[in-house]
């Protein structure tokens, strides 16, 4: 059986329920796996079980026609209760009716388990929310313990990254090395070699992503494409949507659509500021994040050590962003800048502030001064790649152990 994921582990705790499951995501990040393990899972238990994968032609056709023709394509038991997997659901014409018309005619003998590779696509063939009937699981590329599972680490992933012997510090410093420069897209983890890995990610750029481009009626991908290399350039930076049309020539209401597409197919992120007047909270330029660090690596054509990048500020922010997405939800994750340029890297809802930094010793309290004494119940920490005895080290923790 191929390795489970923590997002399959939680899913199992919902088979008994009525909801419909749907799992959303980047293409590539391994939902068809997980769609799979949940129906071997399920075959365990001495259930029936079905697999659809709505890119087949025929199937898709059929479906359009009307949801009844589910059970002329599948032999449904009438006595015993049926799990269905539905792989990339978003391809029908009307997910929402034929979800909603399964689940309420025939929700006590079909358990519905859906995924499809994009929001873009729900928020603009889904009708009405289905509130009450669906339970949403997000995937992503791997988290780093993941990567260790899959590197065939399992006894390291169990362990609390804070109390490592030195040893056992150095592995795993030559894992998340790794995981720092090429992500966490399964198949580019399990690849044999680094030049097996770049080919996926080239594949994932230009093929993956390409669908996602033109499946949201883009045609001009050439412009796409720059978009996302000044992004990949720009991490962790305010965004100017002004500046950024001007630089490709391109309209602000362009820029914004592009933007929407790159969120909605799980690619990058655009972080809130922290403020107490949420008017200027809502109002206020956010911050640009990938949500994986090969697929921004690629797109800078980096694939250098961590120390010897130029970059490596901005790469160890991107990780800890990465690492933030364990606990939080992207809304919940924001940060503070003032107008002379005074800035927190990460504001969290638990009262957390934390600077992302690659040298703990670079970290200098009185710069923080003034969020301190404008906001002195957060608690401000450093997460770093690499953390000495020294100024900042009391404060600091190593980045995978956040």
């Amino acid at each position: 059986m191929s390795i489970l994921r923590k997002i399959t582990q939680k899913a199992v705790d919902n088979f008994s329920n009525k909801e419909i499951m749907l799992f959303i995501g980047a293409r590539q990040a391994g939902k068809t796996t997980i769609l799979k393990q949940l129906k071997e899972a399920v075959e365990n238990k001495k259930q029936q079980t079905h697999f659809l994968n709505l890119e087949d032609p025929d199937f898709l056709t059929a479906l359009n026609q009307s949801p009844k023709n589910l059970f002329k394509i599948l032999p449904l038991n009438e006595t015993r209760r049926s799990f269905v997997f539905i792989d990339e659901v978003q391809y029908l014409k009307n997910p929402t009716n034929f979800l909603k018309y399964l689940h309420d005619e025939h929700g006590d003998r079909i358990k519905l388990i859906v995924s499809g590779s994009s929001a873009f696509y729900l928020d603009q063939k889904f009708k009405d929310s289905l509130v009450g009937r669906k339970k949403i699981f997000f995937v992503r590329t791997l988290s780093f313990r993941e990567f260790l599972l899959f590197k065939n680490e399992p006894e390291l992933a169990k362990k609390d990254f804070a109390s490592l012997a030195e040893t056992e510090k150095d592995r795993l410093r030559r894992h998340y090395d790794e995981y720092l420069i090429y992500g966490g897209y399964p198949r580019v983890v399990l690849a044999s070699d680094n030049e097996e890995k770049k080919e996926i990610l080239r594949e994932i750029v230009y093929s993956y992503i390409k669908k996602d481009i033109y499946e949201s009626g883009v045609r001009q991908d050439e412009e796409f494409y720059k978009l996302l290399k000044i992004l990949a350039s720009q991490t962790g930076q305010l965004v100017n949507r002004s500046e950024l049309a001007g630089t490709l020539r391109m309209s602000a209401p362009t820029v914004d659509h592009y933007f929407y597409i790159l969120q909605k197919s799980f690619h990058l992120c655009l972080i809130k500021p922290f403020h107490n007047n949420i008017r200027k909270e809502l109002t206020k330029m956010p911050k640009v994040f990938f949500y994986d660090l090969g697929l921004r690596n690629f797109l800078l054509n980096d694939f250098s050590m961590p120390s010897l990048r130029s970059d490596k500020g901005t790469l160890i922010e991107n990780a800890v962003f990465r690492q933030l997405l364990e606990y939080y939800f992207d809304d919940e994750i924001k940060f503070w800048r003032t107008a002379d340029g005074q800035e927190v890297d990460f504001i969290l809802p638990d009262n957390r502030a934390l600077e992302a930094k690659f040298d703990a010793s670079q970290f200098k309290s009185k710069k923080y001064a003034k969020f301190l004494e404008n906001y002195p119940q957060y608690q401000l920490s450093v997460a770093a790649y690499a953390v000495k005895e020294g100024r900042g080290a009391p404060l600091a923790r190593e980045i995978w152990a956040l």
